[in-house]
This record gives C-alpha cells, structure tokens and sequence, in this order.
C-alpha cells in the first residue's frame, strides 16, 4: 500500500448512503511535493504551486474528494486540522499548511445534495492510519467507470493502492478511479468495460461524447493519484515523476486523459534514499496502473453501477 512509503498516512471520511466520500494523504515534515493534471475537465486545489519553479516546495498532505467542486471545500478542513497540529509553510507569521486537492465527480448517483465539507476532510485527517482499504472507500466511494457509451452501461470504481520496491527504494501509488474510459487488465483485456453494446456509442468513439445515453460526459470523470516514494527527489525530478505516473493511467485505463476526464496526479517524495530517476519513474507507472486495477476490483455494486467482480 502507499503507506509502505515511511511516514504516509492515510485516512478517510466515507458516506456510504449517500455514496461520497474524501480521502486524505498525510505526509512527513519535509517531503517533497509536485503533480500534473492532464485532461479537460479538472477541479483542483493549489495545483500551480506544485509546477517546478514555485516558491513552496514542501507538502503537508493531499486531498481526493467527491462532490465535484463542491468538494474542494474538505481541503479547508485539512489546512485547519494541520494548522491545530502547528504544522505548515513558515511565512514568519504563522505556518501555513500546503495542501493540494483534486474532486471527482460522483453526484450522479447516490444523494447529490451531500458532498464533503470541511468538517469532512478534517474528519478524514483523524482517521488516518497506516491501513488502506480499498474499493467503496473515501474519495472512492461514488466512483464509476465504463462511461463511454453513456452512463447506463457504467461499472462501479473504487480506490486502490499499491506499492512496488527496489532494494530501499519504494515508489507507491493511491488512486480513485472514477474514469470515462475502460478499466483494463495485465494482459489488456478489458476488466471493466461498458455493460452497453458498441451501437448503444453516439459516435464520439473512444472520447465519449457530450450527448451520450442517461447522462452528459463532460467534466463528470477522472482518474485521482497520488504517488509517494521515499527516494531524495527535487521539485523538479518529482514532477517529472509525476508525467511517467501519468503512463500508468493510460495503460490501465482506455481511453485516458480525454477532454472529459481531469487526470491528476499528485507526487510525494519523503527524501530518503538515493535512486535513479529511471527507477523511481519505471516502479510508478506499474505502481499506479496496478492500483487502479485493484481500486476497480475491490469496488463493491451499488445502485446502477454493478462491480466488475
């Protein structure tokens, strides 16, 4: 799990009624933050400071969030459970936490009117743990998959998590799956694919489209992830880490980073060991295709959105 990264935490807050949750990453004091998002529809949080370049290299921890925009507000009660615990940037006046954020969208099913709030992100900062648990959990409580052909044929997502390791080296990855496109597996057959026949498709092909069956694909999917390795990483190397995670989207995933999608992923380097940047980026892409397969095959049905198990 991504917590085999020494020092990461992870902790959720979930509704499993309303089907929506959030999700936190907590990390280390001095670890190393960056991220890229790709794809046309995201709804992110503090994403620029991470470019190479900025001011603040250091993350305090890292949001996923149901409730589409909505559900960026969970990040104000993350920043207020870490300022309580005196942690943040240093600006000589007080310490301000760094805490990107990412939502998905899954008000399209379960209650809509409930989306996580600040009172939600801090809940999920107490909760967090070494233990990750996947499937209907956190941020990947409403996720679904398998919506190219319109939401009718969707499958249920989930969150998931894996770790790989090289000698000291571990690179890790967390991600909820809530993608347009299919699911696939090892072999790249397809584990999760629409229940809709190929005709059901309105004819935008593998990019969906604006107008498909029982639902509007725009801004309502996305791939969220997070990447944590305990490698000594810059800001620069760490988001060039985050662009090959980016390679385990798409060979897990298909298609990904569409104009419908807001693919982000977030990087965390805890900085101790050294590695070769080869490593570390070659361990992520297997590191996060994987979690996203198990993210999809620990998911449990939910109303109008059966497991892929």
């Amino acid at each position: 799990m991504i917590t085999d990264v020494p020092g990461i935490r992870v902790g959720h807050w979930t509704d499993p009624v309303a089907l929506t949750g959030c999700t936190v990453v907590l990390c280390p004091d001095g670890t190393v933050g960056s991220g890229e998002v790709r794809g046309g529809a995201p709804g992110t949080r503090e994403t620029d400071l991470l470019r190479p370049g900025m001011l603040v290299e250091e993350v305090h921890a890292v949001l996923l969030t149901g409730g589409s925009a909505f559900g960026l507000a969970a990040a104000d009660g993350v920043v207020r459970w870490l300022e309580d615990q005196g942690r943040g940037f240093d600006t000589g006046v007080l310490r301000v936490p760094i805490v990107p954020a990412a939502v998905l969208f899954d008000l399209g099913i379960g209650d809509p009117s409930v989306r996580p709030g600040p009172d939600e992100g801090a809940a999920a900062c107490r909760a967090a743990s070494d233990s990750v648990p996947e499937g209907n959990v956190g941020a990947g409580t409403g996720a679904t998959v398998a919506k190219l052909r319109g939401a009718d044929g969707m499958v249920k997502g989930g969150l998931g998590s894996s770790a790989q390791r090289v000698g000291d080296l571990v690179v890790a990855a967390l991600a909820a799956v809530n993608a347009l496109g299919e699911v696939l597996g090892e072999d790249g057959a397809v584990l999760a694919g629409s229940r809709l026949p190929e005709e059901a498709d309105t004819g935008a092909g593998a990019a969906g489209s604006e107008e498909a069956p029982g639902q509007t694909a725009f801004g309502t999917n996305t791939t969220l992830v997070v990447v944590a390795t305990n490698a000594r990483l810059s800001k620069e190397r760490a988001h060039l880490l985050a662009g090959a995670a980016h390679d385990g989207i798409s060979a897990a995933v298909r298609p990904a980073h569409t104009i419908h999608d807001g693919d982000t992923v977030f990087t965390l380097a805890t900085g101790e060991v050294d590695a070769a940047q080869r490593d570390v980026e070659r361990l992520a892409a297997t590191a996060v295709a994987e979690a996203i397969r198990r993210g999809v095959r620990a998911a449990a049905s939910v109303p109008g959105a059966p497991a892929a198990r």
